[in-house]
């Protein structure tokens, strides 16, 4: 009988040793997909997340948000224009091949190229080679941030692009299809295995990743598969039932009914992203208007009746159930950014003052357009588009909202095609520069301007945050970044409505890490 027992726990011990080592799956949806493979095709957060599990940087956000070196394991200032970054040893990309200057210097030459990843590239400077594993970076003039920007451009393998005819960057706004648009080889820790537009996209883990020797896998998942799922209802039905584990970006309104559900955990925390509406101030006939002839957005009087016309507890409470936090500010992190509290302050909610706004403008009656958003990308983003047609056509607006898939949105936002749309904008650099560079300088075709939707050029707020972007003395440097800010708000250049509360939903038997800047993050996911 003894020996029985020995016999039966010895194999149930053999049993939970392998149960241990087993390769764990995560399944996990949200509404949108991936809109490429390649790294340097779309600045979006959420296609920038799904890249980063093959590509990597030299800097980059570790567990707790700070820069952590990666593929870099120091960097020096070696005088006002030059920093030297020295690179990781021992690193392999996913075919074998070693990992080296060369690539480093490839990779910000192509993201120089892109219209969405020149914003970093071109601040970072130019790279030269100086070893195998030492790389220059020298900037045209003195840059206060170039380290932050050499942290933000993904590595590819020179080799690898050269093969598959990928040495230029995908140009996504032609909508263009490339090799490196629906295939992907880095040195991260995940491999691409397949990629299927809107139905399914696996990753598995690669065994040779130079960070599972140096403890940066704090997980266990082995294989991830994503499948996008549009319905909000489907989605958390496939959640409930087993069939996926993780959820992204639950329904606002679901929240309370998960945090009840014993089977389910959820997962919440504030997102460094601010939610605007951009109008165009660029065309002089407004397009897709019944205006003729002119463009009532070129007239702050316009852009502040609108502004005032927002009831924005009404969506706070009723759209967002309570999931963000409205704003005056038009960039992701005040705080962090070192900007005054006093900044974030919205003009009262003001019907009469509005429609006396609209009239002092020349539009008593009011005047219609098309309003432009996602509908798979931010939080109740095609609600929130809705509600504000809703409120406008209190003063006399009218407004159609177009709502469409983010992967045909974003490659219409670079060429203004949209008369007023949704815009969001997320970043943890801890710097205004980093928004008012890309979304609030004029165009200027070398990185400034690139995501100004309203396409909108203040000769005042381009000489402010031309002067930031050289100054090294931070207190002169803070001030002016503060008084661009202010520019912003001022003029109504954008109309700010809030920043997110994000809450993620997962199985109960699934723990990981809630980040700031929403981005999926299997490194530090474990499935029990």
């Amino acid at each position: 009988m003894r020996l029985r027992i020995w016999l039966l726990c010895g194999m149930l011990m053999a049993t939970m040793a392998t149960m241990a080592t087993e390769a764990k799956t995560l399944r996990w949806s949200s509404k949108g997909d991936a809109t490429t493979q390649d790294p340097h095709g779309q600045d979006e957060s959420f296609t920038k997340a799904i890249n980063a599990l093959v590509y990597e940087r030299l800097i980059q956000p570790g567990r707790d948000m700070a820069p952590t070196p990666w593929l870099a394991t120091s960097w020096k200032v070696t005088g006002p224009l030059k920093r030297v970054v020295t690179l990781r040893k021992g690193v392999k990309f996913q075919d074998g091949t070693p990992f080296t200057a060369d690539d480093v210097v490839f990779s910000f030459e192509r993201a120089a190229k892109s219209t969405q990843f020149k914003t970093y590239a071109v601040p970072a400077g130019v790279a030269r080679k100086i070893d195998d594993y030492t790389v220059e970076f020298t900037t045209e003039r003195p840059n206060p941030i170039a380290l932050i920007s050499i942290g933000e451009v993904p590595i590819m393998s020179r080799k690898w692009a050269q093969a598959n005819n990928a040495l230029q960057p995908q140009d996504f706004t032609s909508k263009e299809v490339t090799y490196a648009s629906r295939h992907a080889m880095g040195t991260g820790p995940y491999k691409l295995v397949s990629f299927e537009t809107g139905v399914k996209m696996v990753h598995e883990k690669n065994p040779d990743w130079w960070g599972a020797k140096d403890s940066r896998f704090d997980g266990n998942v082995d294989r991830i598969e994503y499948r996008p799922i549009a319905s909000d209802a489907t989605r958390m039905a496939a959640l409930k039932s087993g069939d996926i584990d993780f959820v992204i970006d639950p329904s606002a309104q679901d929240v309370a009914r998960l945090k009840a559900d014993p089977d389910l955990k959820v997962w919440e925390g504030d997102e460094t992203r601010v939610i605007t509406i951009n109008l165009d101030q660029a065309h002089d006939e407004l397009l897709f208007s019944d205006v003729k002839g002119k463009n009532p957005f070129k007239d702050r009087r316009v852009r502040m009746a609108m502004y005032q016309a927002i009831d924005i507890e009404a969506i706070r409470t009723q759209i967002m159930r309570g999931l963000s936090t409205p704003t005056a500010v038009p960039t992701p992190n005040p705080k962090g950014e070192g900007l005054p509290a006093a900044l974030d302050k919205r003009p009262p909610y003001d019907i009469a003052g509005a429609k006396k706004l609209l009239g002092e403008a020349g539009y008593p009656g009011g005047f219609g357009f098309t309003l432009h958003c996602p509908n798979d990308r931010y939080v109740n983003d095609e609600k929130i588009c809705v509600a504000l047609a809703a409120m406008w056509a209190r003063i006399g607006l009218t407004v159609k909202v177009e709502a469409i898939p983010k992967a045909l949105y974003f490659a219409r936002t670079p060429k203004h095609e949209f008369s007023a749309c949704m815009q969001g904008w997320g970043d943890n650099n801890r710097d205004a520069m980093f928004t008012l560079r890309p979304l609030y300088h004029s165009q200027d075709f070398k990185g400034a301007g690139e995501t100004n939707y309203g396409n909108f050029k203040n000769a005042e707020l381009d000489a402010l945050i031309d002067q930031a972007d050289v100054e090294m003395d931070p207190v002169k440097r803070q001030q002016q970044l503060i008084k661009a800010v202010e520019i912003v708000e001022k003029e109504v250049l954008v109309i700010p409505l809030h920043r997110q509360v994000i809450p993620w939903v997962t199985r109960a038997n699934i723990s990981l890490v809630h980040r700031s800047d929403n981005k999926f993050a299997p490194l530090w996911i474990t499935v029990r």
